[in-house]
């Protein structure tokens, strides 16, 4: 797989467009990240996952699947060797990406549909 594979596969899932971050290509759903192409230049699509998903693909395919260095691999950024991978794996994992960000981007509306009105409701107007 390549760059170009990456870029066709994370814009065919509902809702994903190409946008920029610091430069560099991003994926979004929602106007939230859940890929980009950060690391082309070494070889690599990077992904946002969750700790947990990113130790189940290391595990299963660490030739494939690398955590990015320090604080950000930590939250599970994660990185795919996009010659390792075949169109399958690199489609599940874009895809994962994908249905996660959905999830959380589905979670923060719900908080913040109920702010405003949480906030009318403990604060009344005053009259002027």
């Amino acid at each position: 797989m390549n760059i170009d594979d990456f870029r066709r596969i994370a814009l065919s899932f509902e809702g994903a467009e190409e946008s920029s971050h610091m430069g560099q290509p991003d994926f979004r759903v929602g106007g939230r990240i859940f890929a980009t192409l950060a690391s082309a230049k070494e070889g690599y699509g990077n992904l946002s996952l969750t700790p947990e998903v990113q130790a189940e693909f290391v595990q299963e395919l660490p030739e494939v699947f690398i955590p990015i260095a320090g604080g950000w691999g930590r939250m599970g950024m994660t990185h795919i060797r996009l010659s390792a991978a075949s169109e399958d794996v690199l489609t599940g994992a874009l895809q994962t990406a994908w249905r996660l960000r959905v999830e959380k981007n589905t979670k923060s509306t719900k908080k913040r549909g109920t702010k405003p009105e949480q906030f009318r409701a403990a604060k009344p107007r005053r009259k002027k």
